[in-house]
């Protein structure tokens, strides 16, 4: 395997990190502010945080 390949996916997996912590943050912030949307709000975090990992684990198994 070549050295930058290997540095491109850690760099995936690390934005893929950065990115779930600002989802889940934003996602506690609105329950917060609008506890009636809790359902909804889960939902969208959930399916936006699973769409996130796919992205993750296909940049892993690439390399």
């Amino acid at each position: 395997m070549e050295i930058p390949v290997m540095v491109g996916a850690g760099l995936v997996i690390i934005g893929a990190g950065i990115g779930l912590g600002k989802i889940g943050g934003a996602a506690m912030e609105a329950i917060a502010r609008q506890p009636e949307a809790t359902g909804k709000i889960q939902t969208a975090m959930i399916i936006i945080a699973a769409l996130l990992e796919g992205v993750a684990f296909a940049a892993l198994f690439a390399v």
